[in-house]
């Protein structure tokens, strides 16, 4: 048994909105996506027997999208281990507090923990978001539309979830009355796009229509929307990163061991300047003898000041937005603790290292490609992700 099923797959369509991570994964065809699931199946056959069924489950979770995503990170973590030649034992009771890290590993006669963490950015709750319903997003994207992309704004959001019948029919008739290189001539007139407002159940919506190019035009697959209303993130990824350490750091006591905490990073822009702001502190300039000088604020993880010790973290492992399409290409980042008290973490070939000297962060680059310490090709997954009549926006 494996994660997923060997059968035949027919639906090669993007991820729909209303559609779960786990259920894209499990119903996307296509060869792109068949090598994606046969090594996911076969990572996970590399996992001790009593750890199979929880991430199996957590893989196949369709209610919890960050389940799957922290699944998969771990997999990952747990595949770079053993093929770089490590041991690993998967959540042993260890340390002073009864709980279970993820992984101890073993590597030439010495110990070292890991701790995994998935963190992803979030949005800005001070900030009014209105978002769609994921079952109208997918109604406005199925409308059959080859001569437009639509954008929408929201001006008012009701409660209560209108037709996706009605929607679609009067998205439609009104793409179907535009002309699209009547469109394209007005606007390099100076005229606005074509507008159009909907509402229905206290929903209030507007639509812009945006010609595809002619080359681009005839496909009723294609998806119709072609930019989403901007979303409001909260941009302060250092403090998430520091949090996410704090409470991992001190999470199992005195380990007597080097201990990482492995956070992989989802976000839009996510920023190496952020971790070494969470973790060693916030770069200033100063004027020293009238000639500007650099240093750094005490309030990083390692360099401020607190009341415990943070010195049982000796190292931090960042991978930027870490999926199976990610995998060959983003490569890790070990931050070493300055704390000269801290038991000093293992270095895999795959890992690059960033060191703090006096205030100054200084980067090594690794010894071997991301994709060589995962036993994969530099070019997996091989080919196209979605076949030439369901590609997105982009196109």
């Amino acid at each position: 048994m494996g994660v997923y099923a060997s059968q035949s797959r027919t639906d090669s369509s993007p991820k729909r909105a209303a559609e779960s991570q786990s259920e894209f994964l499990g119903r996307i065809a296509g060869p792109f996506w068949d090598q994606v699931r046969d090594v996911i199946n076969e990572w996970w056959s590399h996992l001790p027997d009593q750890a199979r069924p929880g991430l199996r489950s957590r893989l196949l979770d369709r209610n919890f999208d960050a389940n799957v995503y922290s699944a998969l990170w771990e997999l990952y973590l747990h595949e770079m281990l053993i093929r770089s030649g490590c041991t690993v034992e998967v959540e042993l009771g260890i340390g002073t507090r009864g709980a279970n890290p993820d992984f101890l590993v073993s590597q030439e006669g010495k110990q070292f923990v890991v701790e995994a963490k998935w963190t992803v950015q979030r949005l800005d709750e001070t900030v009014p978001n209105r978002q769609l319903p994921p079952v109208l997003i997918d109604a406005i994207d199925d409308v059959p539309s080859p001569n437009f992309f639509v954008s929408y704004r929201i001006h008012q959001a009701g409660s209560a979830t209108p037709s996706q019948r009605r929607l679609k029919d009067e998205l439609q008739r009104w793409l179907a009355s535009l002309d699209p290189d009547q469109v394209i001539a007005d606007y390099e007139r100076k005229a606005p796009l074509p507008k159009h407002t909907w509402q229905e159940a206290n929903w209030c919506l507007s639509f812009e229509a945006i010609p595809r190019s002619p080359s681009k035009r005839g496909n009723p697959t294609s998806r119709t929307i072609g930019i989403y209303p901007a979303m409001a993130w909260i941009n302060d990824e250092s403090t998430q990163v520091r949090k996410v350490v704090k409470k991992k750091g001190g999470k199992y006591g005195d380990l007597a061991l080097p201990f990482i905490v492995a956070v992989g990073r989802a976000g839009f822009f996510p920023e190496d300047e952020d971790v070494e702001t969470a973790l060693y502190g916030t770069s200033v300039e100063y004027v020293h003898n009238s000639a500007p000088a650099f240093g750094r604020r005490h309030d990083g993880y390692w360099t401020g000041t607190y009341a415990h010790a943070h010195s049982r973290v000796s190292g931090v492992l960042t991978v930027n937005n870490p999926a199976p399409w990610t995998w060959t290409k983003n490569t890790p980042v070990l931050w070493q603790s300055p704390d000269p008290s801290s038991l000093r973490a293992p270095v895999l070939s795959a890992w690059k290292t960033a060191q703090l000297v006096n205030t100054q962060v200084r980067y090594q680059p690794p010894a071997d490609p991301v994709h060589t310490a995962l036993g994969l090709p530099e070019h997996w997954p091989g080919g196209a992700p979605f076949p030439r009549n369901h590609r997105s926006n982009a196109d």
